[in-house]
């Protein structure tokens, strides 16, 4: 008999998932292996998850592991190095969880936080806001089924349990092969406790004459509840779920759907709760009826996060269910946006989230006339603008969004997050669907980016000092090259079915395409062979995020179709910064000089061979940058889909001519700052409006505080295309109200700032239905002055004293006040402020 002692080191102590870890090792040998606390004196089998967690270990409890039997010596030291190594890591976080407000977290826009409305964050994954009865899902009540199956005889109930039992170890393994981390860890864990030999004798114990299966599998839920619940562990008690949820896969396998159907069935405005959301789950629930997501465990590249984005569906993550608990049954108001949970809707949340519905719907029915239409500038350029996806789930809604093709299909998401690499059939099927929803539109596929930054463990890839530069996408080909060959095999497949496009990425020289190239025609020799059909004249592009490709432009058009330019990855290499390293992350910027320069140097190059070029970096979304990249000529440029149709109407504004002596005054800066000044310009000359005009002045408004005042009056600016960031407007006027506030005495208010988020300099005016508190004083008209910072030198003193002095005349409070129309308020101003 061997034995050894250690002390937990796991923060939620020994729960299914870890267990799990422990029993998996402790079954790969013939000896007995027991688990003893210490603490609470308790022992169990090591080799059964169950068994494991009942012994109520938590942080820092000292553990005795007891071993006998023929293989004692090796399962010791193999034991030993696990609980040395492995087991301190058996319970990291399946993905974002906060402990309270995490600081890394976002302030909260003033005119939200200044409602003082009771909330709890968490992190976007999803924007938007719904409002619903928060409801737990995901979770089984036993408590709440009737009408059990009768019982029959034993051996047959028996014979039942044992296949039931199978089948649910089957179904587990087959959802295992294709899970994400977070669904995969959470499989797992069940996988364990429905093999578990402790699980499985309690279930044939509780099995006898006159009870059904039904009774039993029910009977041990509760009685593993019980044992979780009795934890001293706040997470081991919330760990039941884990045991339910395989009962409950029990109960279905045995009796079939219909009779143990979900319980997640929704029937009013929802917002859902669950600790973890199985795309399965996601799916059963009525989208018309789920107005928001809350999840305590997700990342934005699970698969329930991508259906979510989908559908449109606000969703946080990072949120524990026990803070919201208290709120189950009760109307809460998920910010998919801002990142929270309203848990008190009062009056004036309600009127916030009314005037954000207000805009948003402005927004889209606006936005809804260029949705649907080919891009182009105002003189007749046309620029195509593509969605950038991770999964054929996404390509719907994107070409919904008004896609006009897809720049960039990023396949390494398909590979990651799992056991093993998807199969040519499991990848053809994927691109089909894609190609479905395309409906003849171009998709370009990028081929697997692994290795470097993004790890998958099945291809044992060695951790690297400098990933970004390292064993990563085109340069692992060679090394793993059926895989490589499995998804060109599958893209050109699909080809047969839709408009596919293959593009490599990480491209640093010739001798790579040309290798690329001579593989792409062994596979497609291969499928000849095979009379698969596919289509003979898939284009096949390159990503030029490399520098090297700047210099070698010309050779590459010989021998390919197209390019599409990485941003991200191109300015980071081009000025050799890790984005990710704060010390040098300013470095990190693609307005410098040197990166115009080499995008135009590529852009002409490409065109002069005759040759296409796009853009599919996180550049292409970004509005303040879209003139340059309208000037440079780029034949697409491609984006998240929610981006499309703003970006669309962006470019309806823009005149291709202007865009391009833009671009050629921004080469010819010295500094980012120079170029920052150069757009900030450019943009108040594409704005331009007069101070004062009809489009920003509003009378006898039901506006009920100052908050909403400001709100309001800061959103129009938004959007009458005065500023592109409202919120950030608001916050530098709420700066100067917090140094004296701008009440003047007389039901007169004049809040001002001079701010970068103001493109075009503006004076807003609001009149009050009924009067409110603005300070010291009451306030029933306001007149709001935004200048901008750059532009605005002393001009907003002036025109503030000026506006002073003027309020001072009762004449001229009285014609304000008794105004008829915004016409007369507009003429007014600009005659005494003399702004004609």
């Amino acid at each position: 008999m061997k034995s050894f002692s250690f002390s937990c080191e796991l923060p939620n102590g020994v729960h299914a998932r870890p267990a799990s870890h422990v029993e998996a090792v402790c079954n790969q040998f013939d000896s007995n292996i027991t688990w003893q606390n210490q603490r609470t004196g308790m022992s169990g089998n090591a080799k059964s998850v169950l068994s494991l967690i009942g012994t109520d270990t938590l942080l820092g409890d000292e553990c005795l592991i007891t071993i006998d039997g023929m293989d004692e010596e090796s399962a010791l030291e193999q034991l030993k190095q696990f609980i040395n190594n492995e087991f301190p890591h058996c319970d990291e976080p399946l993905a974002v969880s906060d402990e309270g407000e995490d600081e890394s977290l976002a302030p909260l826009p003033r005119n939200f936080s200044n409602l003082k409305a009771a909330h709890i964050r968490g992190r976007s994954v999803s924007e938007g806001f719904g409002k619903g009865t928060l409801t737990a899902v995901g979770a089984v009540n036993f408590d709440g089924l009737a009408d059990l199956p009768e019982p029959r005889a034993l051996v047959e109930e028996q014979n039942e349990l044992d296949s039931g039992i199978e089948a649910v170890i089957k179904s587990l393994n087959i959802f295992l092969a294709s899970a994400q981390h977070t669904e995969g860890e959470v499989i797992k864990a069940h996988l364990s406790i429905a093999r578990d030999k402790e699980f499985q004798q309690t279930l044939k114990d509780n099995l006898v004459e006159g009870r059904s299966c039904a009774d039993a599998i029910i009977a041990t839920a509760k009685h593993f509840g019980e044992l979780m619940k009795n934890s001293s562990s706040a997470y081991m008690r919330e760990r039941e779920l884990d045991i339910r949820d395989v009962c409950y896969q029990l109960l279905q396998s045995i009796y079939g759907n219909e009779r143990f159907g979900s319980q997640n069935t929704l029937t009013e405005p929802t917002v859902c709760l669950a600790d973890d959301l199985t795309p399965s789950q996601f799916l059963e629930l009525d989208k018309s009826l789920l107005k928001g997501l809350i999840l305590s465990h997700g990342g934005s590249t699970s698969h329930t996060v991508i259906l979510a984005r989908s559908f449109a569906i606000p969703t946080i993550v990072g949120v524990e269910g026990t803070k919201l608990s208290a709120f189950l049954g009760s109307e809460v108001v998920v910010d998919g946006t801002l990142g929270l949970v309203v848990t008190d809707i009062n009056e004036p949340v309600e009127r916030y989230y009314t005037q954000e519905h207000k805009v948003r719907e402005i927004v889209a029915t606006r936005q809804a006339q260029f949705r649907d239409v080919a891009a182009q500038t105002a003189d007749g350029k046309v620029l195509e603008v593509a969605a950038n996806i991770a999964h054929s789930v996404e390509a719907k809604q994107a070409f919904a969004n008004g896609a006009e093709a897809v720049g960039l299909f990023r396949t390494e998401m398909l590979y990651m997050d799992r056991t093993s690499a998807p199969d040519e059939d499991e990848l053809y099927n994927i691109f089909c669907q894609a190609c479905e929803a395309a409906d003849g539109k171009s998709i370009i596929v990028r081929t697997i980016d692994i290795g470097g930054d993004k790890p998958v463990d099945y291809l044992n890839i060695p951790a690297e000092n400098n990933p970004f530069l390292g064993y990563r996408a085109v340069r692992i080909y060679p090394e793993f090259i059926e895989m490589f060959k499995t998804q060109l095999r599958a893209i050109l497949r699909a080809s047969a079915h839709g408009n596919l496009k293959i593009m490599i990425p990480m491209i640093s020289s010739l001798e790579e395409i040309l290798w690329v190239k001579d593989i792409l025609a062994e596979v497609r020799q291969e499928l000849r062979k095979e009379n698969l059909p596919f289509a003979e004249k898939v284009p096949l592009g390159i990503m030029l995020e490399v520098p090297s490709v700047a210099f070698i432009i010309d050779q590459c058009c010989e021998e390919i179709d197209f390019f599409s330019i990485g941003s991200n990855d191109l300015t980071q290499y081009l000025m050799a910064v890790d984005r990710d390293n704060a010390k040098v992350a300013a470095s990190y910027n693609s307005l410098n000089p040197a990166f115009l320069r080499t995008l135009d140097h590529v852009v002409r190059e490409v065109h002069r061979h005759g040759k296409w070029i796009g853009l599919c970096g996180e550049l292409g979304a970004k509005g303040s940058v879209l003139p340059l990249l309208v000037g440079l000529g780029l034949d697409e440029i491609s984006m998240s889909s929610p981006s499309i149709a703003a970006t669309k109407e962006r470019i309806a504004k823009l005149d291709s001519r202007e865009c391009r002596q833009l671009l050629n005054k921004a080469m010819q800066c010295r500094t980012i700052q120079e170029v920052e000044h150069v757009l900030a310009q450019f943009r108040m000359t594409q704005t331009e409006a007069p101070m004062v005009s009809g489009d920003c002045i509003s009378l006898d408004r039901d506006l009920r505080s100052k908050e909403e005042v400001i709100k309001t009056l800061a959103d129009n600016l938004y959007l009458t295309g005065r500023c592109r960031y409202p919120n950030k407007l608001a916050d530098d006027l709420w700066a100067r109200e917090d140094v004296f506030s701008t009440g003047l005495g007389f039901g007169f208010a004049i809040p001002h700032t001079k701010s970068e988020h103001i493109e075009q300099s503006a004076i807003s005016v609001c009149r009050l239905a009924n009067p409110i508190q603005w300070g010291d004083e009451e306030a029933q008209f306001i007149i709001m002055l935004t200048l901008n910072k750059h532009a605005a030198g002393d001009q907003h003193m002036k025109i503030f004293s000026k506006l002073a002095r003027k309020i001072m005349h009762a004449d001229f409070r009285e014609q304000l006040m008794t105004a008829q129309s915004c016409d007369q308020v507009e003429a007014l101003l600009k005659q005494e402020l003399e702004l004609n």
